[in-house]
């Protein structure tokens, strides 16, 4: 059933809708974080998303990390100098081609990031210790599958 469908019910569309309102809430008051946290240690808001992807995927290929932040791959290039002149990542050649390059956080530069973040770790424990593991588990994969919606979403805006 979608949300347009006549045979749902008043309720129903109710919550639906009102998840996806608590959703745009919840990107913006995240959205504010970042850039209050980015204001803190002089980055950009999408220099944080590239940290982020870096520290998640690990090291990356320029082009490798322009694909998953979705950017233009001469943007990253500008990203990429500013980080590395703010001493948060380094080129390095990448194993067997001399050509290619990899792009990695400098170890331990991030813990700045995460001081800044500590504040919301608190309260998001604080929370999550209200839910039963079950509930837990149903929030995680609630947004999982946001979180892979959003990537479709963007897919298709991007191949239209």
């Amino acid at each position: 059933m979608t949300e347009a469908d006549p045979g749902m019910t008043r309720q129903r569309r109710q919550l639906i809708t009102g998840v996806k309102g608590s959703l745009r809430e919840l990107r913006v008051a995240l959205a504010l974080l970042n850039h209050r946290v980015g204001t803190r240690v002089e980055l950009k808001d999408v220099d944080l998303d590239c940290l982020d992807i870096l520290g998640r995927q690990g090291p990356l290929s320029p082009s490798g990390l322009a694909r998953l932040a979705g950017l233009h791959p001469a943007t990253i290039t500008g990203i990429l100098d500013r980080l590395e002149r703010g001493g948060w990542v380094v080129r390095e050649r990448a194993p067997g081609d001399r050509r290619a390059v990899n792009v990695r956080i400098v170890p331990g530069r991030n813990a700045e990031i995460f001081r800044q973040f500590a504040g919301m770790n608190a309260l998001m424990d604080e929370l999550c210790d209200g839910y039963t593991d079950a509930e837990l588990e149903l929030i995680a994969d609630f947004l999982r599958r946001t979180s892979t919606a959003g990537q479709s979403a963007t897919d298709q805006l991007a191949s239209e």
